[in-house]
């Protein structure tokens, strides 16, 4: 009886011994670790990499890991650890592909520099080089050839990224979710001045229901010759000569640049934001209105009164002056 018993024990000790490997601890860490698994690395490639790292004892563990699931393969991309204390957390992260994405949500509205700045402030990657991808002719090309930016078509959303990525493949990422937009607006119009008025509307409307007036409202002006007198458009006039100042002042007004609808009658040369999927909606399907006038409601309550001739636009104005001092 001891014979079997001994048999036994000699038979199972390679298991016990396997599973005790297995489920051995990996050295303690207190920080996040970002590991990047190369694209074709071999199976004692990757745990070389995870060796050094601190997150395996040896990087033949792998073999061992791969031996006891061999029908699990390891997927290349970049992985974060934060809690895997064992060589099958960790291996069975990878073997899953738990790639590490970070997040970034780009409101609608959001112009060239304000992507620049979200960018810098979330540290995924540097506002210079953002915004010179957004002025690479290779990526504006098959958009719209005449832009001097893809300032319109870095369509407004929350997006996974990995934590390392170029401004070129950011703005290819952005401007295919807009491709996909613009197709399922199933239109034939051509896409700059649709972009362009979706970009004024967007700018103007913190109330989503006045979008297709807005547009309409505009689209009034245009037809009758009249400047839109935007005041996004001034400021974006300055931002493009790096000189707006947090405020618009008369010389801004003033400003020739042709993005100031205030000196230049007709649509801006493009748009001045990226507008969401709403805004483009109303840009091609504007509400039918006699309006050419519009003013803020009286105590920021994001809603507009909009008038069909100058003496009701005058005491429209009146009304947010007064309303503004109280």
């Amino acid at each position: 009886m001891k014979k079997v018993f001994l048999l036994l024990f000699v038979l199972s000790l390679p298991v016990l011994i396997l599973f005790a490997i297995y489920r051995q601890p990996i050295a303690a860490y207190t920080e996040e670790k970002f590991v990047e698994i190369p694209k074709g690395a071999s199976t004692l490639r990757i745990g070389e990499i995870l060796e050094a790292e601190g997150l395996l004892r040896s990087p033949l563990q792998t073999w061992l890991w791969r031996a006891v699931h061999p029908g699990k393969k390891f997927q290349a991309g970049e992985y974060v650890f934060r809690k895997e204390h064992t060589l099958d957390a960790v291996l069975s992260k990878i073997a899953r592909g738990d790639v590490y994405f970070g997040q970034l949500t780009i409101p609608e509205g959001s112009s060239i520099y304000d992507i620049a700045r979200i960018l810098e402030e979330q540290k995924l990657l540097s506002g210079a080089e953002f915004l010179k991808a957004a002025q690479d002719p290779s990526l504006i090309r098959d958009l719209d050839a005449d832009a001097p930016t893809l300032e319109g078509y870095l369509f407004p959303s929350t997006y996974r990224l990995p934590r390392k990525i170029t401004g070129q493949s950011l703005c290819q990422r952005l401007t295919k979710q807009f491709r996909e937009v613009w197709r399922g607006l199933n239109t034939t119009a051509y896409p700059r001045e649709i972009v362009t008025l979706a970009s004024l509307v967007e700018k103007e409307s913190a109330a989503p229901e006045e979008r297709p007036r807005i547009a309409g409202l505009f689209t009034n002006r245009l037809k009758k010759g009249m400047k839109l007198e935007c005041d996004p458009t001034v400021i974006y006039a300055a931002l493009v000569e790096n000189r707006y100042r947090g405020t618009i002042y008369k010389s801004d007004l003033a400003n020739p640049n042709p993005y100031n609808t205030y000196q230049n009658v007709g649509l801006p040369p493009g748009p001045i934001a990226n507008p969401g999927l709403e805004s483009l909606k109303a840009a091609l399907k504007p509400a039918r209105t006699e309006d050419i006038f519009f003013v803020a409601q009286p105590g920021n309550t994001g809603h507009h009164v909009f008038s069909k001739n100058l003496g009701d636009h005058n005491r429209a104005v009146e009304a947010y002056r007064r309303g503004q001092k109280r």
